[in-house]
């Protein structure tokens, strides 16, 4: 399973489905990363944490552990 902490920077990469449960769930929906969204890795901090990504036309970092939660296809 290919998830977001493990795409490479300068890529796009789409959303095939979302892990994890309730709030933290909902957090990552509520940034706008849905299944079927495309998603571009920007670049990734120095300790990969966070990872800064564009998604529908704006800048997000998301952590280590909430990238790993969100599978690509």
């Amino acid at each position: 399973m290919k998830t977001l902490r493990d795409a490479q920077v300068g890529s796009t990469v789409t959303v095939k489905k979302l892990h994890g449960e309730g709030a933290v769930k909902r957090r990552i929906m509520d940034m706008g990363i849905t299944k079927g969204i495309d998603v571009y890795i920007r670049k990734v901090a120095p300790l990969g944490d966070p990872v800064e990504v564009t998604v529908r036309g704006y800048e997000l970092s998301v952590r280590k552990a909430d990238a790993e939660m969100i599978e690509l296809q």
